[in-house]
């Protein structure tokens, strides 16, 4: 959508907010408190059409082509897992990588790829509609009727939902970066800063934009999400300033959910905007009710080869993809999990709450994206600790925590930056090699104990990126 036919001061280029602090004058809201400048929070203007990439349009990254894959509620079919594996090895780097989202990306495609990958997507269902798959932003507890908590599964409003957006002309309109979170009840997706969220009740359910909370028949829920994607798509063209997401709409311009919920048709009340929390499901097993057992494991900083994703398929014929760049396999008995548990430990996944490398993450870093000023998944440090920890090559912070975490941050001097970051924000102080014992006091108590021994393995552990 268009932005007003004013340039903005920045000469064309994409004036938007710092990921933790809004452009104030032109300059990020964090280098103007260090000078002493009020924070004042102002709109984010965006002059261009996003350019997130997808898996068609692929994005030109320092390492080739990626590819960024949807996978509406992280939930993939043994055959799909396959093909993965499969699409990593003949088109990309041998990898694939987990988002923030659930989503998938293939780095290192070349030149020529393209074609090849896409039409091995389409052959197994994973590009239902060529012009929509960008937009399938949509997570999902990915424990949903798998543990006895929440409202048991969310499958029939993922596909609902997923149909209802490849079905309409306009929704291509939406930005690749505009997100969908569907929530058992639990409390646990409808953290994460969702665009528009579900959050399940007896019977009913909960949808939420911004401030505006709504409850409506459960069953009439997919419908009332696409209802109110549509209405942001009207408030943003109203408000002129090329928003991707509802937090970016400016003061004045709140979507009018009741209005548009009325509009439609969609009985609703108001009630109280519900807490939430982002919470990633412990790696280990889940019981069912039912007597099944559930596998939760994750891949060291988020990425896995072909031959750990192959490991993955299980019996229940499905593995979820979490938020948490984790993964969820259902459908074991309790001995076939802690089987499962014991050949994935030895694959490299991490299997326990208390491994080194739980609640570790780090963007791509150098040498495949351009604008990182260190190669952070090289840098980054294993260790134990409360909050999580994430590595990041620049200031932009590409797929960080949301909630309380430890931010750790490449700076162009060479060395790193630490903070803490959510509800109590914080600088950490950082002397010169001494950077495992700033992350480690940054994560809790509990991890410092320990960083004196991680500062010598992986990592360099100085406070100083290695160019």
């Amino acid at each position: 959508m268009p932005p007003p036919s004013t340039t903005p001061p920045n000469q064309g280029k994409p004036r938007m907010a710092d990921p933790l602090g809004a452009v104030v004058h032109g300059a990020p809201a964090t280098a103007r408190a260090a000078a002493g400048a009020p924070t004042r929070p102002a709109p984010v203007v965006r002059d261009r059409d996003d350019a997130c990439p997808g898996a068609l349009r692929l994005h030109t990254a320092d390492d080739g082509k990626l590819a960024r894959l949807r996978l509406p509620g992280g939930i993939l079919t043994n055959r799909q897992v396959e093909a993965l594996a499969a699409a990593a090895e003949r088109y990309g780097d041998g990898h694939l990588g987990i988002t923030s989202r659930g989503n998938a990306e293939l780095r290192g495609i070349g030149d020529t790829c393209g074609t090849g990958l896409a039409e091995l997507l389409r052959h197994t269902a994973l590009l239902p509609s060529e012009r929509h798959e960008r937009i399938r932003n949509i997570v999902a507890s990915p424990l949903a009727g798998l543990d006895g908590r929440g409202h048991g599964t969310l499958h029939p409003w993922l596909r609902e939902l997923d149909a209802l957006l490849c079905a309409q002309d306009w929704t291509p309109a939406l930005s690749g970066r505009f997100l969908f979170a569907l929530d058992d009840g639990r409390g646990d997706v409808a953290g994460l800063g969702a665009d528009v969220t579900l959050l399940a009740q007896e019977g009913t359910a909960v949808v939420r934009v911004g401030a505006s909370a709504l409850r409506v028949a459960a069953a009439d829920a997919p419908r009332a999400a696409l209802e109110a994607a549509r209405a942001f798509l009207a408030t943003a063209a109203a408000a002129g300033t090329g928003a991707w997401r509802v937090r970016e709409l400016p003061p004045g311009h709140e979507v009018a959910l009741a209005r548009t919920l009325a509009g439609a048709g969609i009985p609703a009340e108001p009630v109280p905007v519900p807490d939430a929390h982002a919470t990633a499901p412990e790696p280990g097993t889940a019981a069912a009710p039912d007597g099944t057992y559930a596998v939760i494991v994750a891949p060291v900083l988020g990425r896995v080869t072909s031959t750990q994703l192959r490991a993955l398929a299980g019996p229940g014929g499905e593995v979820r993809i979490t938020p948490w760049r984790g993964f969820v396999l259902p459908g074991f008995d309790e001995r076939a999990a802690h089987e499962k548990l014991r050949r994935l430990h030895d694959a490299g996944f991490i299997t326990t709450p208390d491994s080194p490398w739980a609640g570790v993450g780090a963007c791509t870093g150098r040498p495949g994206c351009a604008k990182a000023l260190a190669d952070v998944r090289r840098d980054a440090l294993p260790g134990p600790g409360a909050l999580p920890v994430y590595w990041s090559g620049c200031e932009r912070r590409c797929g960080h925590p949301h909630g309380d975490w430890v931010d750790v941050t490449a700076t162009p001097d060479g060395h790193y930056a630490v903070a803490v970051r959510g509800t109590g924000e914080r600088q950490v102080p950082l002397e010169q090699g001494e950077l495992a014992l700033a992350v480690a006091a940054a994560r809790g108590p509990a991890a410092t104990g320990t960083a004196r021994t991680q500062a010598t393995g992986t990592g360099t552990g100085t406070g100083t990126t290695t160019r």
